[in-house]
């Protein structure tokens, strides 16, 4: 199997789930160990494999965090385009991401706060004091479903026995 084959098969099962062990994805894709590894080694140092991350439903903790979605319009940037602002953006820490999308908005800008008004004043201070920022859309997460391919929420299971007459 040659190294971009190999990637095809290996890349989809370790962003599902990436506490797969070298040996375990070794076992599933009939190849040696080694391979594995040197093809894990290889997509870090190319940036295919950016980072491994943690799903965690913060509802069911203690912690009290606000999640938004902000759409945001902007002026690109001569020579540069989207990049230099979505940059700007994207380098405060309470900003998880950061999208270039199409239509009636530029960026999709997520980000997480311990309150609402954390939020607000993001957009507000921060965001909106941008010289290349013509408009934002503020919307607050209320519940998650679905997150990154994983459902968050549970069906309601009836677990009592039926008793026939």
């Amino acid at each position: 199997m040659s190294e971009r084959e190999l990637w095809g098969k290996l890349l989809p099962l370790i962003e599902k789930n990436s506490r797969m062990g070298v040996k375990e994805l070794a076992v599933m894709l009939d190849v040696s160990e080694t391979d594995i590894a040197n093809a894990m080694t290889r997509m870090e140092e190319e940036g295919i494999i950016c980072g491994y991350h943690t799903m965690i439903d913060w509802s069911k903790t203690d912690v009290e965090e606000v999640s938004a979605l902000i759409e945001v319009r902007v002026t690109p940037q001569r020579g540069q385009g989207f990049d230099s602002i979505a940059e700007r953006i994207y380098k405060y820490p309470e900003v998880t991401s950061v999208y270039l999308m199409s239509g009636g908005f530029d960026l999709m800008v997520i980000l997480e706060g311990k309150t609402l008004q954390e939020v607000a004043s993001f957009v507000s201070m921060k965001l909106s004091a941008m010289d290349s920022i013509l408009s934002t859309a503020t919307h607050f997460i209320l519940k998650k479903y679905k997150d990154h391919g994983t459902i968050l929420t549970k069906k309601y299971e009836d677990t009592r026995e039926q008793v026939s007459p």
